[in-house]
């Protein structure tokens, strides 16, 4: 079973590649069972098994990468904000290590930028924003490198010590 699995593994299209592995490394698809099944009026009985038994198991193998998939997702999703943007919104943005230019990174360099306003709206995942003219990489950000902007409150903060808390003199 394991050679029937690893042939229609190797025989799907990928998700990421749209190409099937076969086709990647072959430059063509290979001959499969259900090629069987167009034969017309095909009379042998172990052909016919065949075809069947590989129908069935690459039907099984959709349903439990479907499965997988959902699984998958939903463990994804129980840590995942769903936090929307409008465009004009003032945000945040966080520039991972992978967007600095090489040699440029340090530990002590300015992560967020902003406030930067959003130009549009890829989808409920992706923004674009206008970064400053001197920043040197792509515009479209993923949402969890994005918060939305609160402005400093401008309320007067008055610093008290101690010393001067006490209203009576000789209190400590």
């Amino acid at each position: 079973m394991l050679s029937t699995a690893e042939f229609a593994y190797n025989s799907m299209v990928n998700r990421s590649t749209g190409k099937s592995p076969f086709s990647i490394v072959y430059t063509k698809l290979p001959n499969l069972a259900l090629d069987v099944v167009v034969l017309p009026k095909c009379k042998s009985g172990i052909a016919a098994k065949f075809t069947s038994h590989s129908t069935k198991m690459l039907e099984d193998v959709h349903t439990h990468l479907t499965n997988a998939n959902l699984k998958y997702k939903a463990a994804v999703d129980v840590h995942r904000r769903q936090q929307l943007f409008n465009v004009g919104d003032l945000v945040m943005v966080r520039l991972r290590r992978e967007r600095f230019p090489p040699g440029t990174y340090s530990k002590l360099s300015r992560r967020k930028i902003g406030p930067v306003p959003i130009i549009s709206k890829i989808n409920d995942n992706a923004y674009t924003v206008e970064l400053p003219a001197d920043q040197n990489t792509s515009l479209t950000f993923n949402v969890s490198d994005i918060s939305l902007y609160h402005p400093p409150d401008p309320a007067i903060i008055e610093f008290s010590s101690s010393e001067s808390s006490s209203s009576e003199a000789g209190e400590d």
